[in-house]
């Protein structure tokens, strides 16, 4: 297969968290512990390389509609804040070769579904693919996230790479610098119940999770009993969700939703707004038994569980607010690879 007659792509869930997000961001994580528990969904970042013979780097990123042309000339691509996130996944790897780059995702930055770390998993996948140099699920997530968070220093937790490379439910703990990814067999009829409850909509607005985040990474250094007993209500109420999914307890997980975001908008005032509190209550009186925004909060995706026979209500009164509604299935598919020829 001769340079150039190949691409190689790299394809990468989005994720739903249930509860415990916010206590896989250090420092809570390092000194307390954290447990999420999140579902991976047919939704995808995708990362396309078609190798060239020359030494040009071109880069297409649809998401933020940007064009960048680099060179593979042997030296590390600086960060400048313009598409870190390739130029990361590139020093490390330090390719030396030319090739076209098409970067897309099925959600808008700032949608609160994992993009960016998703982003990051899919082009690892890709690269190290093209590369031919593979790495275990544990040392791609853990790759992505040194990259993003401690090498470019972008806030955020620990969940979306592991959810993004391992895909379908885990239940995930965080101890210090170790990452425990258990993956939950779950009835078909479970899942299938659990999935016709859940309603899932784009609220309209996107928002800079990074300052939510560093908000609450604030209160957690400055010793705050309320981030910090919140935080700790989370990562309760996540195993035991995580019980009632695995009883199918379709019911109660709704409830502890209601709990979990309850919690969740204790971690810092910035992740509801009154636009948000105005979706939760409209939904909670039209049929919804709990939901919660999905990642740091401020906008993008919320998610309800709804009576059966009133989530139709539900959604024509988000409907009437704006929201949109987002159909989805659950994925059991993590990252994967592949090359094509062309």
């Amino acid at each position: 297969m001769s340079e150039g007659s190949f691409i190689i792509r790299g394809k990468a869930p989005l994720r739903i968290s249930f509860a415990g997000g916010g206590t896989d961001v250090p420092p809570y994580s390092d000194e307390r512990g954290g447990m999420v528990l999140s579902s991976t969904i047919d939704m995808h970042a995708y990362c396309t390389i078609s190798p060239r013979n020359d030494k040009a780097m071109r880069i297409r990123s649809l998401d933020f509609a940007k064009e960048e042309s680099w060179s593979a000339n042997g030296q590390m691509l600086s960060y400048d804040g313009n598409l870190d996130l390739i130029k990361a996944v590139l020093n490390h790897f330090e390719v030396d070769q030319g090739f076209d780059m098409f970067l897309q995702c099925d959600a808008p930055p700032g949608s609160g579904l994992g993009g960016s770390s998703t982003v990051i998993v899919s082009l690892i996948g890709a690269v190290s693919e093209w590369l031919n140099e593979p790495l275990s699920q544990y040392d791609i997530a853990k790759l992505a996230y040194i990259l993003e968070r401690q090498e470019l220093g972008l806030a955020g937790g620990k969940q979306d790479h592991y959810s993004a490379v391992f895909g379908g439910f885990n239940f995930m703990e965080f101890r210090g610098s170790d990452t425990i990814v258990t993956p939950l067999r779950i009835k078909n009829d479970v899942l299938n119940e659990l999935h016709y409850h859940l309603l899932l909509c784009y609220t309209g607005r996107t928002r800079d999770s990074a300052n939510i985040i560093e908000d609450q990474k604030k209160g957690v250094s400055s010793g705050s009993r309320e981030v910090i007993e919140a935080l700790d209500a989370a990562k309760d109420l996540a195993a035991e969700t995580k019980d009632a999914l695995m009883r199918g307890d379709i019911r109660r997980i709704g409830e502890l939703l209601d709990e979990s975001w309850q919690q969740k908008k204790r971690f810092t005032s910035a992740i509801s707004n009154p636009y948000l509190d105005k979706i939760y209550a409209t939904a909670k009186e039209h049929g919804a038994m709990g939901g919660k925004i999905s990642g740091a909060g401020g906008g993008g995706y919320m998610f309800f569980m709804c009576e059966y026979d009133r989530k139709h209500l539900v959604a024509r009164k988000l409907a009437d607010m704006g929201v949109q509604m987002q159909n989805f299935s659950f994925d059991k598919h993590g990252l994967q690879t592949w090359r094509y020829r062309t």
